[in-house]
């Protein structure tokens, strides 16, 4: 049986997602910009699942999956690819969970801005402060993780 990831200090984040008054794809923040693509850009997540995980978006404000251009579609992909092993590189995780949240009901904090996630996974990560403190153990400053990123693109 999978064991499930769990987030819970992810919860004020997406009840206020559409308070930051900004679209974090259209606007970056310079220091979690891994990298700018043509049509697509990669970005850390401010409030990560897991240490290095990378949101994947069109540069187009696109609210509809199926909106995404061939051209668009496959530059997330690719760039998701790219994440991965970069990832892989530096960090060496033991997996991934890559995916798309469409719909607030399926846990997209951003509605509005389509975007993939990639989030490492490591065995025997049982993160085990979200449920005894409400804390989240990174490991590395998001700006380290992705000045290091930023070395593969």
């Amino acid at each position: 049986m999978p064991k499930p990831l769990w987030a819970p200090w992810r919860l004020e984040y997406v009840q206020h997602a559409d308070e930051l008054g900004r679209c974090i794809f259209c606007e970056p923040e310079p220091e979690l910009l891994v990298h700018d693509g043509e049509l697509a850009l990669l970005v850390l997540n401010k409030f990560p699942y897991s240490s290095g995980h990378l949101l994947v978006a069109p540069k187009r404000h696109l609210g509809e999956f199926g909106a995404l251009s061939p051209d668009e579609a496959l530059e997330i992909h690719r760039l998701a690819a790219r994440g991965i092993e970069a990832l892989q590189s530096h960090y060496a995780p033991d997996g991934f969970n890559v995916g798309w949240n469409l719909g607030r009901a399926a846990g997209a904090g951003i509605e509005d801005h389509v975007h993939m996630h990639v989030v490492p996974r490591w065995n025997g990560d049982t993160s085990f402060m979200p449920v005894l403190g409400d804390v989240k153990v990174l490991p590395e400053a998001l700006e380290r993780t992705a000045e290091r990123l930023r070395l593969r693109f």
